[in-house]
């Protein structure tokens, strides 16, 4: 199933893009090549139900099972050992990339309390973009009754983009719901 973003992107973006970046080949047009959320567990690192509710939280947004992140070296100052579970992490691509795409632009944002966009200056420097979401419960899958706690997530959407103004151009014309300066 071709998803009605990826056609939009190729038929109108793409080609608005090339012209407005002064590209001359359309391979250098940047492109979302794929997006990674992330839960962390932080403070409740230790109870085994919260990683359950992450991964069983990332499942039901993404439609796929997420990798269970585990730390890589002991940390003392956050009473931390090597290979202790501290988050999940799922990464999309293709078709089910941009469906969540699809639903974080026009369903989930929109649903935030007191929305007026997100920031524009939250990219990398490499082009790539990362959005902190404060709370799982603006996703429709989601059913208010079935959590047990509210998690907060962070959505990466890395692009093919060399740099910032090419990221947030795509980003601007792939939808993305930017706050007006001033």
């Amino acid at each position: 199933m071709a998803h009605y973003l990826k056609e939009r992107y190729t038929k109108e973006v793409s080609p608005a893009l090339l012209k407005a970046l002064g590209l001359d080949n359309v391979m250098q047009v940047p492109r979302i090549e794929k997006i990674v959320l992330n839960i962390g567990l932080g403070k409740s690192k230790d109870d085994s139900k919260a990683l359950d509710g992450a991964v069983s939280d990332l499942t039901i947004i993404t439609g796929q099972k997420p990798l269970v992140t585990k730390a890589r070296k002991d940390i003392a100052n956050f009473a931390l050992r090597a290979g202790r579970a501290i988050g999940a992490k799922v990464t999309l691509r293709g078709d089910r990339m941009w469906s969540f795409y699809d639903r974080l632009v026009n369903i989930a944002l929109p649903r935030m309390r007191d929305f007026r966009g997100v920031s524009p200056d939250a990219f990398d420097g490499r082009g790539n973009y990362t959005l902190g979401l404060t709370e799982q419960l603006i996703f429709p899958e989601i059913q208010y009754d079935n959590i047990e706690q509210v998690r907060g997530l962070e959505v990466t959407i890395v692009t093919s983009a060399r740099n910032d103004d090419e990221g947030r151009a795509l980003l601007q014309l792939m939808g993305m719901p930017f706050k007006k300066e001033g």
